[in-house]
């Protein structure tokens, strides 16, 4: 029986590829042995399949590091999968039955397989999207809403997800038979999958619609608003469920991953829950004592007491008037910063040495 390739093999990259790279060679193979560019060629239509099975793998984090972990036990070696005994398959194909019974953490390889590969017709919901938004510090630290806009594909609105342009007729597929799905043997193994030729429809067009050139879907830009909850610091994350991609097999759509970046403020610092900032007095002010008004992060003012003789970087606590998160509230922070004239007339400068000389100033 032949061995599987291994799937790092079939797509060219290394084990150690990032998931972008792997979707670059996914793309450029795909499109290099897509039926539709391989008319009535077997070897492209099975190079395709293997093709479509390693990114289906590859590209799912969970699926990956399961298939990453079978291969470190040996599972899969250079020439492919180690069989231990088999069993007889459907038909007069033979299907090998593989125990990782002696290595921990695993079971039967049919339930690790399944969790890999999928059973039967389940359709498991599409991969979710990642995006990242960048929000204003308020927003971040009060709570809000901000637009996200998402690329996402939907289906062609032309042919309602068909392929099939308008009067065209529907015929059944002749590689999966009207299944919508294909079963091969995958060294010793049997993966069922949607039918790389009419795209898990079953049917194939006499004619391609023109809006998505047979695809059934097409790309659009979808606007949310997206609930950005208080206290949320930069990396934060939320899921939106069923706002991600859609699937063209007919599975649920995936998620929506929306990590939030938090914008700096011209007089916010975050640190915590805690509010930092800075405000400015000049000499007389911090000599003989002020009163100032203290921006909050509400919009409001507060009325801060400046003691005389008070030194440049001074904080002053305002408690309260942090950031909330977890039924925990921060308080603020003011530090003073003494300002000096840039230029000084000659009876101030005079007036400046006088007091100077009075107070013991050196100069």
């Amino acid at each position: 029986m032949p061995a599987a390739k291994d799937y790092y093999q079939v797509l060219g990259v290394p084990d150690k590829a990032t998931p972008a790279e792997i979707k670059k060679a996914y793309r450029r193979l795909a499109k290099q042995y897509h039926p539709d560019a391989n008319p009535n060629n077997k070897a492209a239509s099975e190079r395709f399949k293997e093709i479509s099975e390693a990114h289906s793998v590859l590209s799912d984090k969970d699926k990956r590091r399961q298939y990453d972990t079978m291969r470190r036990f040996g599972a899969f070696g250079a020439g492919g999968f180690q069989p231990r005994g088999g069993t007889q398959g459907a038909g007069s194909q033979r299907f090998e039955e593989f125990d990782f019974g002696g290595f921990p953490g695993f079971g039967g390889l049919g339930d690790l397989f399944s969790s890999i590969f999928g059973k039967g017709k389940r359709a498991a919901a599409a991969e979710p999207i990642e995006v990242v938004a960048e929000i204003p510090f308020r927003t971040a630290a009060l709570g809000g809403k901000v637009p996200v806009t998402v690329g996402v594909t939907e289906a062609c609105p032309t042919c309602g997800g068909s392929g099939a342009a308008p009067g065209a007729q529907l015929n059944q597929c002749q590689e999966c038979k009207g299944r919508g799905a294909v079963t091969f043997g995958q060294g010793g193994f049997a993966v069922t999958r949607p039918c790389p030729a009419c795209r898990g429809r079953g049917k194939i067009p006499s004619e391609a619609c023109g809006k998505c050139a047979g695809q059934g879907e097409v790309s659009v830009s979808k606007r949310l608003l997206v609930t950005v909850p208080p206290g949320t610091d930069s990396g934060q994350r939320v899921r939106l469920k069923g706002q991600g991609q859609r699937d063209p097999g007919g599975a649920a759509a995936g998620d929506l991953l929306v990590t939030f970046q938090v914008q700096p403020d011209r007089f916010f610092r975050r640190e915590g829950v805690d509010l930092y900032c800075t405000v400015p007095v000049n000499l007389a002010q911090a000599a003989l004592g002020t009163k100032l008004k203290v921006r909050t992060i509400d919009g409001r003012h507060v009325v801060l007491k400046i003691p005389a003789g008070s030194q440049p970087g001074r904080r002053f606590r305002i408690k309260g008037q942090g950031i909330e998160k977890n039924r925990r509230r921060g308080d603020q922070f003011v530090e003073i910063a003494i300002t000096v004239p840039d230029k000084l007339t000659k009876d101030q400068e005079k007036a400046l040495k006088q007091f100077a000389d009075a107070v013991g100033m050196k100069y």
